[in-house]
This record gives C-alpha cells, sequence and structure tokens, in this order.
C-alpha cells in the first residue's frame, strides 16, 4: 500500500458520516410501475425466442460507451476499491450519484461498513487501474499513489474526477445492487481526458474505411 499524504482540503476537520435522511429515502423508495403489454413470441427479424440472455445484453448493451470509475473506501485494514461500469450522476438537489456493484462482489460488503466512500473518474492513461481494481485477490493499492479525501476514501492520482460520498440507499438491482450515495465534497481536473469503455474493450474502435 502506498503510504498517502495529506492534502490541504483533508487536513480540515473530516466530514462526518451521516445517516440519510428518512424523508429523502421515502421520496426514493422503488415504486411498481404499471405493467404493458405481454411481449411477443419473438423478437421481428431475429428467427428466435424473445428470451433475453445474458450473453444477449452484454453484445447489445455494450454498444452504449461508458467511462470507468473506481469505488474506493479506507476500511479498518487499509484502503479498498473496485472497478465500476456502471455509474451516474443521479441528482442535483440533493447531490446524489448511484452505482452499481455485481452481487458476486467481495469488496462492495466491506465499502458498504465504511459509510463514506471515493468515487474515481478513471482517466484515458488509466488503463492499468481499470483492470487491477478489477481483479479480485490481489494487493490492489500495490504501486498506486492516493491521497485522502476529506472522509478519508483514497483519491486516486490522476483521476479525471472524484467525489466523495456517504452511502444514502441501497435497492435490489437483480444481479447487481444498486447504490445511491449523496455526495459531500468533489473535484475535477479539466485536463485529463476520461477512460473510454465500449463493447467490452477500452477505448474506441477505428472509423470504418469510407
Amino acid at each position: 500500500m502506498s503510504s498517502p499524504t495529506t492534502p490541504a482540503a483533508a487536513q480540515a476537520s473530516s466530514v462526518p458520516v451521516a445517516s440519510a435522511v428518512p424523508q429523502a429515502q421515502e421520496s426514493l423508495a422503488p415504486r411498481s410501475l404499471p405493467s404493458g403489454p405481454a411481449p411477443s413470441a419473438a423478437v421481428p427479424g431475429s428467427g428466435r425466442d424473445a428470451a433475453v440472455t445474458g450473453d444477449d445484453m452484454r453484445r447489445v448493451m455494450g454498444h452504449f460507451c461508458s467511462g470507468l470509475v473506481v469505488i474506493t473506501a479506507l476500511g479498518p485494514d487499509g484502503p479498498l476499491g473496485f472497478t465500476c461500469q456502471s455509474f451516474a450522476s443521479l441528482s442535483l438537489d440533493p447531490p446524489l450519484v448511484s452505482f452499481s456493484p455485481a452481487r458476486t462482489s467481495t469488496t462492495w460488503p466491506r465499502i458498504r461498513q465504511a459509510a463514506s466512500l471515493c468515487v474515481n473518474v478513471l482517466a484515458e492513461d488509466q488503463e492499468s487501474h481499470g483492470r487491477g481494481f478489477g481483479r479480485s485477490g490481489a494487493d490492489k493499492f500495490a504501486a498506486v499513489p492516493w491521497t485522502p479525501a476529506p472522509s478519508g476514501a483514497p483519491v486516486l492520482d490522476g483521476a479525471a474526477a472524484w467525489a466523495d460520498c456517504v452511502l444514502w440507499a441501497e435497492y435490489d438491482g437483480g444481479d447487481h445492487t444498486l447504490v445511491v450515495a449523496e455526495v459531500r465534497a468533489l473535484a475535477c481536473d479539466d485536463s485529463r481526458r476520461p477512460l473510454v469503455f465500449y463493447r467490452g474493450a477500452y477505448g474506441l474502435p477505428p472509423a470504418p474505411l469510407a
């Protein structure tokens, strides 16, 4: 683990980890949506049944280009982190973000216990972070320099942006968990370009020749 240095922002008193506001959580409670028409027995033009498989989802939804973030926290035994593709800015007032760790994640339950966490938006030259923090069983912070956010959660050096958060709510998301976090502090480096993830790979493919 690299030895963190303390930025000026972190020298001030740490942001207290607060419990979620009951009224705000209530407004975020999942609602039952009216059922729509029954799906057709087959997908037009596909020549197969309409059942959607995991491979179908990966192949089709992979066309949605996204960035990558590393969710970090400071646990009792040191820093924690994992790579996450499913991330979004959710609300401006209150300031909320969302991300979705897999239910098989062994890191998220430990970050959840920390209550505070930091979202690190990876820059285009941080592909190694995307791969490294996506692995299990390794010292993910080996040779990875970082500084503490106001909450103490790691801010990875060179990240394009970061948001220091506290856990707000958590919802069922099938084989993932939908996590909502309240932003308490954030910053960005406008000179850093984001790391792009598209169709299961880093970066965009070359444009086809005319």
